[in-house]
């Protein structure tokens, strides 16, 4: 009896797959479609370029183009026009980026998708500067303006990063150009934690990184996160024992600030206090909170806009979320 009622169901649950799968299919098509037909003038000034070019007699025009980026007097901008190491940096960013056309294609893109899902934004004009390889100031993104500083995204391999850690040098990558810009406007929607809890500030970062996947939803999880492939493989691989670390520590409801150190803020690797320390990539916190926010979403109908504001712990407990084993 029990096979035969079975085999009546099993029909009807194949069908009922296909018909969901076929509808998030539709779906998918029509936004895709919808974010292609955004208009989008982006406007790209090759300041790095114009000031290596422009000589001593270029610099009051220059100045007045750009008189926001021009605090210091004229002097300053002189003796760095013929300073030896200078001119060896616009160099290496002239040759590195003698085209942006792919960068320009792939901010394009993203900017279309920010503009989706929040239609009142207003796209900057992008201006390319270097600033002496300040990698925590890569990106600088205003209500108008971004800057993106070229010389931060020469390679992880150049010869200008090879006094830094391996964990910094691996970012500075033109891969991962977009990604930090995306990181740079998910910043202005994502509201800071209202609590202290390690919890809140893991989906705090988990959000972040939800929003990088529908902003490059054809991006590697790897570029959003700033991992290499090896990173993201461990990850996944240890998922399940990363998460059982939290649970049986007792850190979801932690305020310790220790914990933002040990697993949220940029490392050489997660702060277990175990053997596995040396093999773990940095940042592990973010990488749960993604996939708790990533769970919360796969289960819950909630626009992009609903989910910001959200509290972390509401997210948290309607998520069901599971570690991958």
């Amino acid at each position: 009896m029990y096979c035969k009622i079975l085999a009546k169901v099993k029909p009807i649950f194949v069908l009922l797959s296909v018909f969901f799968i076929l509808f998030s299919c539709n779906d998918s098509d029509k936004e895709a479609k919808e974010i292609a037909a955004i208009p989008m003038d982006l406007k790209i000034s090759r300041f790095d370029r114009e000031f290596a070019a422009s000589g001593e007699k270029g610099l009051p025009g220059l100045r007045k183009m750009y008189p926001y980026l021009f605090p210091a007097p004229d002097s300053v901008w002189i003796a760095k026009m013929k300073d030896s190491l200078q001119i060896e940096l616009f160099q290496e960013v002239g040759n590195a980026f003698h085209s942006f056309k792919d960068e320009e294609e792939g901010l394009v893109q993203l900017f279309k998708h920010i503009k989706y899902y929040f239609p009142d934004y207003k796209v900057p004009k992008v201006i390319t500067v270097t600033n002496d390889v300040d990698y925590n100031n890569r990106i600088i993104l205003t209500d108008s303006l971004l800057f993106i500083s070229l010389d931060n995204y020469l390679g992880s391999e150049h010869k200008y990063y090879g006094g830094f850690q391996r964990y910094i040098a691996q970012s500075l990558d033109r891969n991962f150009m977009i990604s930090d810009v995306a990181s740079s406007f998910a910043k202005q929607v994502v509201p800071r934690p209202r609590d202290r809890t390690y919890l809140a500030r893991m989906i705090y970062f988990g959000k972040e990184l939800y929003l990088k996947d529908k902003l490059m939803p054809n991006a590697e999880d790897r570029r959003k996160i700033g991992y290499s492939q090896e990173d993201v493989e461990w990850a996944i691989a240890n998922e399940e024992p990363i998460w059982r670390n939290f649970i049986e520590n007792e850190y979801l409801y932690s305020t310790d600030n220790k914990l933002n150190q040990r697993f949220l803020e940029p490392a050489p690797f997660s702060k277990f206090g175990l053997e596995l320390d040396n093999e773990s990539p940095g940042r592990l916190g973010r990488y749960i909170g993604w996939q708790i926010v990533r769970a919360f979403m796969e289960n819950n109908k909630v626009s992009m806009m609903q989910l910001m504001p959200m509290p972390a712990d509401e997210i948290f407990k309607k998520s069901n979320y599971k570690p991958r084993n």
